[in-house]
């Protein structure tokens, strides 16, 4: 099984990931996007000569998060523009690609974290590529006179060079799935509709997307409260004198400043600052209208989310501890939540403390309802919709109850659930039932990558019916009432944060 392969900017070689799978970490698919080339497009990558070591991952985009398993980012790093490649086929074929983009929030994560290696899939007969983008302020920071959503132009850029190089790793240039989850689900959203990104891939799968995006005023005003925390002007000149450390630094203390202060609105609870701008050139609709209005019918589509997404964020403690009902009733307010919402969770929960309410509230608000919404207006749009949730509840190592919360079904869709590094995510050892679960998880994705059929019925008419649940078999479902949807009818999810 050969281990060199010739990609178009130059031979890289791999390693053996199992006995039946190579991988290939590393491979820069644009150029550094920094000095000349900072706050701009993505351009092809500088050629090499000779043989590139491919057996480490390459560097993470700047930003301050140390998550475990995971590389941190280091200042100077600059070649953040590289893709990973896992091939059961280095020796020809034509298998289904599946392209992954990790999440977090669009300000941390990367592709090497230990979610995401690719080993279980190719497995199941994927060419499976990750990537790193840029992410924070380099990647969705608003600056004067220069393109925006320079973190999604990178995945286009990605997605070309797979186009590109995927037969030499044994991959089917004309069968490419994209995959995400949170923000990278998100994302995956936005690449249906970007016209830049047509006839690159031809299926996406979207787990728990991320429901927020931003216009130009809400982008210029964050651009505005970062440069002043890092004490430049908000100028494309100001801006560039800040380097990438700064900008970092200035984001975080902007997300704690809206951490600590009740008064500051909807950002208060979720102080996320970056999103995907509807600027009307890169990205120019908000996916669900455009989804809806059949802008990617072509393109079969597969999302699910979990049932207790936001308990992720509160057992990592960033997320608002609401203690009282007057705290509740101002939350809802922030965020205009129709009035009989927060009470309609109040009867399905009748004994639920506020957090635990708040926090039912805040994840479905973000994450599930527009799952449903996504899958929904791609169905009405024409297109073929899967939608699925992931219900595992079991008691964690040290007593306490891992739920199922945002994140924990990856490593079961990837085939992951064995590294004891995820056992946060999971609590502590699989069991068979998991095991199985997990087999039946990367089948569907293998199946969906292959042929747009993930093993249940697809949404009909722009209605979701009965959603396919992923539970190991003998577990009783996660006793948390799923309020009807009725709820949220006449609620807006934030798809434009105030």
């Amino acid at each position: 099984m050969r281990d060199v392969f010739e990609t178009t900017s130059g031979a890289v070689r791999g390693f053996r990931a199992a006995d039946d799978v190579v991988a290939v970490l590393g491979i820069p698919y644009a150029a550094p996007p920094f000095g000349a080339h900072r706050f701009r497009e993505p351009v092809p990558a500088a050629p090499w000569s000779g043989v590139r070591d491919g057996t480490e991952f390459g560097p993470i985009a700047p930003q301050s998060a140390e998550l475990p398993g995971a590389p941190v980012w280091s200042p100077g790093d600059e070649d953040v523009l590289t893709a990973n490649v896992w091939t059961p086929a280095p020796d020809g074929g034509r298998l289904p690609v599946l392209v992954w983009i990790h999440g977090g929030a669009y300000t941390f994560g990367s592709s090497a974290q230990p979610d995401f290696d690719g080993t279980a899939l190719a497995r199941a007969g994927l060419v499976v590529v990750t990537l790193n983008h840029r992410i924070g302020f380099e990647g969705f920071g608003r600056v004067p006179d220069a393109p925006g959503n320079r973190g999604l132009l990178d995945l286009v850029a990605a997605l070309r060079w797979i186009r590109e190089n995927a037969a030499a790793f044994g991959g089917d240039p004309g069968n490419v799935t994209v995959a995400g989850q949170s923000s990278g689900a998100a994302s995956v959203a936005c690449l249906m509709v970007m016209e830049q990104a047509r006839g690159l891939f031809h299926r996406a799968v979207a787990h728990s997307p991320a429901s927020v995006f931003h216009t130009p005023d809400i982008a210029e005003a964050t651009t505005r409260e970062i440069a002043a925390a890092a004490g430049r002007p908000a100028t494309a000149a100001g801006l560039a004198s800040a380097t990438p450390q700064e900008l970092v630094a200035a984001a975080d203390r902007v997300v704690e400043a809206y951490r600590n202060d009740p008064a500051s609105g909807s950002r208060h609870y979720d102080p996320s600052l970056f999103a995907p701008v509807l600027d009307g050139e890169t990205l120019p609709a908000d996916p669900l209208a455009a989804l809806a209005a059949g802008a990617s019918r072509d393109v079969d589509l597969l999302v699910c989310h979990t049932t207790e997404e936001y308990w992720l964020l509160d057992a990592v403690g960033s997320c608002a501890k609401l203690t009282t009902d007057a705290q509740l009733a101002r939350f809802a307010a922030d965020f205009g939540l129709p009035d009989e919402l927060v009470p309609g969770y109040r009867a399905a929960l009748p004994h639920a403390p506020v957090h635990d309410v708040h926090l039912a509230v805040f994840g479905d608000l973000l994450f599930v309802e527009f799952a449903h919404r996504l899958a929904e207006a791609h169905s009405e749009g024409g297109g073929r919709a899967y939608l699925s949730r992931f219900d595992r509840r079991r008691g964690g190592p040290d007593g306490t109850t891992v739920r199922a919360w945002h994140c924990a079904d990856i490593p079961f869709a990837f085939g992951n659930h064995e590294d004891p590094r995820l056992s946060f995510l999971i609590g502590g050892s699989p069991t068979a039932e998991d095991r199985s679960m997990a087999r039946r998880m990367v089948r569907a994705w293998a199946d969906f990558a292959a042929t747009g059929e993930p093993g249940w019925a697809p949404v009909r008419d722009g209605v979701a019916g009965p959603v396919h649940t992923w539970r190991p078999e003998g577990r009783p479902p996660t006793p948390l009432p799923v309020p009807p949807r009725a709820l949220w009818a006449k609620a807006d999810v934030p798809v434009l944060r105030p």
